[in-house]
């Protein structure tokens, strides 16, 4: 193994087409990589632990013993621009045999490029139109990497991409990569028959060859309560969301009129609603236009319960240049017309207090980077009006920006690919301490060690939570704090998404527990996965039996490589209760 003079006990991956000195050799990476490299896997492992590098080093092996093009998908442009850089600098290819395909990229320009790269690195969505359009072909295409691969439901472009991949190439492989493939066992084998995986080879913090990249995360849940003004406010807005789910009442669309029904009950209502529309009942038009407003109100009323008046008053400045433009919708007109909420929105303009979670997230900076002496902090948020308000009121004490989608919209304006870039860039470099970032940080980019995660508010979904949680910790012990405000959809979302996370990790544990059985019921002969029963299909994870024989894996019935795919492409349109729990995260490497 090679080492470089600057750690003489750091040992680095020896392989064809590998770089020397860049991977670092990790066991349990080895071991994924000798199980991906010879069936379709899965390949679990928390965030920070070097998925990217074990699909990195899959690739480097069949590019040396298969020849052909490697392509790997990526949901952003962040993340497109991130592989591609670690792959130039990780494999002796040269640099311009390594390509990216983004809608920056033109088509034509897209299918010369093609014929020469040897590693394509792109977002789905533009594979998908380029196989559409016959712009490229999958004949040739080695390995296929599908990173975020929970993604991988419905419609969405990886299902479409992996169908025409198993159909058109000569020699398919498939390595999907995800911290957290799916909330219970159905979604991971969902993703697992979508992507046509074969195995599930699961890594998590408790095995071995893990626990020495692994520190204690710090997690905290503080509950600050809601100051008597932004109660006033809610409760004024949730009278007339009461009102207006009375009227769908009587339209004969629902039965309840609570104003905090769950967001599954109203999309029950619109199922029911649309089905009226359909049927052109004219009561349909008028329930559809209440519903509206309904859903416009509630948003409003999270605002101002787990956001900030600031980001209420932004949001209500948008619903009144709305109402005023033409062509204006009556759920539009209507919602700033009501005395209610107008009162809610005068309220809102006159609040001269600060959000309890902004004064909190004021004082965890300075107790992170001022008293404990750290670096780095990031603060997710739900909300662009959050962020931007949160980087309007820490600028006067913190170095701090905005990472925000490429989206623009009225009074707010979105960050270009290169801004993004940019902005992370400097992050890293140590020229401003805090980011404050919606969810376009969640999955996998490249973001430094930070010594403080901040929620500002729950998700509701394991799969977010688990990413982000996945910044902190990896080299070092770290912290995460969850701001919940009391008595508010905060609670509902927090108490979600900690079920579904130990649900999901109890689902990961039993995959991992069913290997041996499998591998077991695997040796005698080829068998579709399928055939087992519902905790079946997870991988040994010790890798010691020595996967690298492929007739030990399970295989997919072959199709011919003319055989047309099997789906036609999809159509698009102030108080401190705090509550604290230890678990382990990751360090956080390339390798």
């Amino acid at each position: 193994m090679a080492t470089t003079e600057a750690d003489a006990d750091v040992e680095y991956v020896d392989r064809p087409l590998v770089a020397p000195g860049v991977v670092e050799r990790r066991r349990y990476q080895t071991r994924l990589v000798d199980r991906a490299r010879g069936a379709n896997t899965l390949v679990c492992l928390p965030t920070g632990l070097g998925k990217t590098a074990v699909s990195l080093l899959v690739t480097a092996n069949r590019l040396h013993d298969a020849g052909g093009t490697a392509l790997l998908l990526a949901p952003t442009k962040p993340l497109v621009q991130q592989h591609a850089a670690f792959y130039r600098e990780a494999l002796t290819l040269d640099d311009d045999a390594v390509v990216t395909f983004t809608g920056d990229v033109r088509p034509d320009d897209r299918a010369a490029l093609w014929e020469d790269a040897r590693v394509v690195v792109a977002t789905p969505q533009v594979v998908e139109n380029d196989l559409i359009g016959g712009r490229i072909g999958l004949d040739a295409v080695t390995h296929l990497t599908f990173d975020e691969c929970h993604r991988a439901t419905g419609d969405y472009a990886y299902v479409y991409v992996a169908e025409r991949y198993h159909a058109d190439a000569a020699d398919p492989l498939v390595t999907g990569m995800s911290a957290s493939p799916g909330g219970d066992a159905d979604a991971i084998r969902r993703v697992c028959e979508n992507l046509e995986l074969d195995e599930v080879a699961v890594m998590t913090e408790e095995d071995a060859d893990v626990a020495d990249y692994t520190h204690e995360t710090d997690i905290e849940w503080i509950e600050l309560d809601l100051p008597d003004e932004v109660l006033e406010i809610r409760d004024g807005i949730n009278e007339v969301i009461t009102d207006r789910l009375t009227t769908l009442k009587e339209l004969g669309v629902t039965e309840s009129t609570k104003p905090d029904m769950s967001e599954s009950q109203i999309n029950r209502i619109q199922g029911t609603v649309q089905e009226m529309m359909d049927a052109d009942r004219s009561e349909g038009y008028e329930a559809m236009s209440q519903l509206a407003e309904v859903r416009k109100l509630r948003t409003a009323v999270t605002y101002a319960e787990t956001q900030s008046v600031e980001a209420l008053r932004r949001y209500f400045e948008r619903q009144r240049n709305a109402a005023r433009s033409s062509g204006a919708s009556k759920a539009s007109q209507r919602l700033v017309s009501d005395p209610r909420v107008r009162e809610a929105m005068r309220t809102a303009a006159s609040f001269d207090g600060l959000h309890p979670k902004f004064r909190r997230t004021r004082i965890l900076l300075a107790e992170t980077l001022g008293v404990e002496g750290g670096d780095r902090v990031i603060v997710f948020t739900e909300s662009r009006d959050t962020a931007e308000a949160l980087v309007d009121f820490l600028s006067e004490g913190f170095a701090v920006h905005k990472f925000v989608g490429q989206g623009d919209r009225e009074g707010s304006d979105g960050m270009t690919q290169t801004q993004q870039q940019e902005t992370l860039d400097a992050f890293r470099a140590g020229e401003f301490d805090v980011l404050v970032s919606t969810s376009v940080a969640e999955e996998g980019l490249d973001v430094p060690e930070v010594d403080l995660v901040l929620f500002y508010e729950p998700v509701p979904t394991a799969i977010r939570s688990i990413q982000r949680k996945g910044r902190t910790g990896r080299q070092d012990d770290g912290r995460v704090v969850v701001l919940m405000a009391s008595d508010t959809r905060d609670e509902a979302y927090f108490w979600i998404s900690k079920r579904r996370e130990d649900e999901m990790a109890a689902e990961l544990q039993t995959l991992k527990s069913a290997a041996a059985d499998l591998t077991e019921e695997l040796s005698g002969g080829q068998r579709a996965l399928d055939e087992f029963d519902e905790t079946a299909g997870a991988a040994d994870d010790d890798g010691a039996s020595g996967r690298d024989d492929a007739s030990e894996t399970t295989t997919p019935t072959p199709r011919s490589p003319t055989s047309p795919p099997r789906r036609t492409p999809p159509r698009r349109q102030p108080t401190g209760r705090s509550r604290r729990q230890t678990t382990p995260t990751t360090t956080r490497s390339r390798s």
